[in-house]
C-alpha cells in the first residue's frame, strides 16, 4: 500500500497512525510486522508522542542538531542537512503486529518528519509481513 501526504513548512511533522493502522486492519494479518518507509532522501520517520509541545521541541532539535557550515552537498542544493538529519534518523520503522492490530506504546505514534518542505508531495510505502 503507497499513500502521500504534503506538508508545509521547511521542517515539520506529520501523525500517520491511522493511516498505517488502517492498513493493518485492511491486511487481514494478526501476527507480523508492518514496515513503513518514506522513499525520500530528507523525510525521516520516529516513533514518539505526538503532542504539540513535544512536535515543537522536535521541529527546534532537527534544525540545531548539526551545526551550520559549509557542506559540500549546499553547492548543488542547498539542503545537505536535511539529507544529513535523514540518514541519521532514519527513513523507515519496522513495527511488530500482534492480534491484528501495531504493537506501540500507550503514546507512541507513526510520524513522518519533513525536513526539506514545503512538499506537496511525500510518498509512504506500508508492506505488511504475515508471520509463519
Amino acid at each position: 500500500m503507497q499513500f502521500s501526504i504534503s506538508t508545509k513548512k521547511k521542517v515539520e511533522l506529520v501523525d500517520i497512525t491511522s493511516q498505517i493502522e488502517y492498513a493493518v486492519e485492511r491486511s487481514g494479518v494478526k501476527s507480523g510486522a508492518c514496515v513503513v518507509h518514506a522513499p525520500h532522501a530528507t523525510v525521516a520517520i520516529v516513533l514518539n508522542e505526538f503532542e504539540p509541545n513535544l512536535q515543537r521541541d522536535f521541529e527546534q532539535v532537527f534544525e540545531k542538531m548539526l551545526p551550520k557550515m559549509d557542506y559540500a552537498h549546499d553547492h548543488i542544493d542547498n539542503n545537505a542537512l536535511s539529507h544529513l538529519l535523514s540518514g541519521l534518523i532514519g527513513s523507515g520503522r519496522t513495527i511488530p503486529i500482534e492480534d491484528g492490530k501495531l504493537a506501540l506504546g500507550t503514546w507512541q505514534r507513526i510520524i513522518v518528519c519533513e525536513l526539506d518542505g514545503p512538499r506537496s508531495n511525500r510518498e509512504i510505502v506500508v508492506s505488511i509481513l504475515k508471520s509463519q
